[in-house]
């Protein structure tokens, strides 16, 4: 009996300790679900059913006419936030209310971790000044030659996949391109890791969003006991130990100083001999209310961890966001053609050569990469944590310290009270009055106010650059295992880990041949985008284009007799030639097989 009073004591006290804070929003007047015990309204997250990014967008959606929504994660108050006033508010007017991100780790744990995505207060303000510089418009076009080899290795990796069946993981393809792109720009050395799908780079990157379900349980268990956090490490050392091993040969190779290569490793080098930088508080405050003066030495750990987060960054959202880009152009191909022909037509007038201006002048391609980044962005949600007790104008709410902001970037950015069909990939919704009416609060993949992400423009120019080298020489179309809705993996809520999950498949197509045999037989330039006007004299020039073009792939390649080859090159030859032609005739497939040769449609 005692044991069973004992027993039934013990679980009263653990349900009103797990449950002290539940009254928190309802005393405030916020709308929310009722919590769990102990779980609050995690519990779907913490056990895998569903991530974050899904939960949030959840609560969005089910309460319409509210601007936040309560939630408790585990035992602490969040607020969701669907009213884009607030977010301004949040992100960009009230920033000192909420500057800090809260991930709640322990940086002498965990030491990668010091990094400028995960840094707080002074220490994130002061690497924030320290390390815009690296991303000057100068320096961009500084590093556009390294992104340009990365993007001609690209073309050429392409051209051997379209020698093999032209089926291909674009998502590999892509995480490969940007790892050879963060090796140039910000390692300053040629990983090759594009021709090596096994390099250490690559492996390297995979690890950083490698988690294993150990690790996804622990993230679960940090959510009901967050100190936690700050005395057990999950992650082994592995990712530091190389990323450590890396950098400091790098730096004897340049004997600790700048060698002038003007990349990211060499800011890092500059911030060494500066010593101890400083900066003023946002943290702290002086009597007469005036910030604070304080100061930094940089160890050359914390040097390591701003390189960490400059690879897993840029890697994450430039390989996602290009992938999804393509997926769509696959599933899409009239706006394909629409950019390719873009691409020709401004190519033409830069000597037919990728550079920084023709790139700036890539709009179509520019929306369509937005549009990509709208409907799927690399983070579903921001998070940031009320740092003093700061009341909401549009609420008459005072938040205290403590309590988790939400941001349900996924959502806004799929909301029609903000985007028109926006479920639909629609590029041009970003050209025009259109575009200029597009509030940017509900526009946030790369986030807003003074925690924006501090390399957009280098990975949008990289991304850019990618793409455009891809669509020049190849159409993407979509694979027999190309899923047309890309499943979310519960554990996680960076798109990078969804899409290892996946690697979902497209076919590469060359745009080239045709074109050459036209041009051999018919003495024209031609481009996609003035196929369409040519005029075929007679059925036998007609015919003669089909037949050098079979009889061209044919000779290069025994590989393409296969029968889903052919089907594929019918296609082709039908979409480069007649589909774009004036006058298409019936007869198409009489007139342009060869005799010799045995064809299965």
């Amino acid at each position: 009996m005692i044991i069973l009073f004992l027993s039934l004591g013990i679980l009263t006290l653990a349900y009103l300790y797990s449950t002290r804070n539940y009254s928190y929003w309802s005393k405030k007047k916020i709308r929310h679900d009722p919590p769990v015990p102990l779980f609050g309204n995690h519990f779907r997250n913490i056990f895998g059913k569903k991530s974050f990014t899904e939960l949030s967008t959840e609560l969005y959606f089910k309460y319409p006419e509210e601007k936040v929504v309560g939630y408790y994660r585990a035992m602490m108050p969040g607020l969701v936030i669907r009213d884009l006033d607030i977010v301004r508010n949040v992100l960009s007017v009230d920033f000192s209310c909420f500057y800090p991100r809260a991930m709640g780790r322990n940086v002498e744990l965990e030491p990668l971790l010091g990094n400028l995505f995960h840094a707080d207060g002074d220490r994130w303000k002061l690497l924030r000044q320290r390390l815009t510089p690296a991303f000057t418009t100068a320096k961009l076009k500084a590093m556009f030659p390294l992104i340009i080899k990365c993007a001609e290795r690209l073309q050429s990796a392409g051209e051997s996949i379209t020698m093999n069946g032209g089926e291909v993981d674009v998502r590999e393809m892509m995480a490969r391109f940007t790892t050879d792109f963060i090796g140039a720009c910000g390692f300053g050395i040629e990983m090759n890791t594009i021709d090596d799908e096994k390099s250490a780079f690559r492996e390297l990157g995979r690890k950083m969003f490698d988690f294993p379900l150990r690790q996804a349980f622990m993230f679960g268990v940090w959510e009901v006991f967050p100190e936690l956090k700050k005395i057990i490490r999950v992650r082994s050392t592995e990712v530091q130990d190389a990323l450590t091993g890396i950098v400091e040969s790098i730096f004897e190779q340049r004997n600790y100083k700048p060698c002038g290569r003007n990349d990211f490793i060499d800011l890092l080098l500059e911030l060494t001999e500066r010593g101890k930088i400083e900066c003023e508080s946002i943290e702290k405050t002086r009597p007469d209310g005036a910030p604070e003066k304080v100061e930094f030495e940089l160890r050359t750990i914390d040097l390591i961890a701003q390189v960490f987060v400059f690879f897993a960054a840029g890697f994450e959202t430039s390989s996602s966001a290009t992938s999804f880009t393509l997926h769509q152009l696959a599933f899409n191909p009239d706006i394909q053609v629409e950019i390719q022909n873009e691409i020709d037509q401004v190519l033409a007038k830069h000597d037919n050569k990728l550079c920084y201006d023709a790139i700036s002048e890539l709009s179509l391609l520019d929306m369509a990469f937005k549009e990509s980044m709208r409907l799927f962005p690399s983070l579903g949600f921001l998070q940031r944590q009320c740092a003093k007790r700061c009341t909401i104008p549009q609420l008459g709410v005072t938040i205290d310290p403590g309590v988790k902001i939400i941001i349900p970037i996924q959502a806004i950015q799929t909301d029609e009270k903000y985007f028109d069909k926006p479920h639909e990939f629609r590029p041009k919704r970003f050209a025009g009055e259109e575009g200029k009416n597009i509030n940017k609060y509900a526009y946030l993949p790369f986030g807003e106010g003074p925690r924006a992400c501090i390399g957009a423009r280098l990975g949008n120019m990289q991304s850019l650059a990618g793409l455009a080298a891809v669509l020049r020489k190849f159409t993407v179309e979509p694979s027999a295992k190309t899923p047309t809705k890309l499943p979310v993996n519960p554990w996680s809520n960076t798109v990078q880990d969804h899409l290892q999950t996946l690697g979902f498949r497209v076919d590469l197509v060359p745009v080239d041949f045709i074109n050459y045999c036209m041009l051999e037989m018919c003495g024209h330039e031609i481009f996609r985008c003035n196929i369409k006007n040519l005029a075929f004299n007679t059925y036998s020039e007609r015919d003669q284009v089909c037949r050098r073009a079979i009889n061209a792939v044919v000779e290069s390649s025994g590989k393409f007799l296969r029968a889903r080859s052919h089907r594929w090159f019918w296609a082709l030859i039908e979409d480069s030639i007649f589909r774009r032609s004036e006058y298409a005739p019936k007869d198409f497939w009489p007139f342009a097989l060869d005799d010799n040769l045995e064809i299965v449609k």
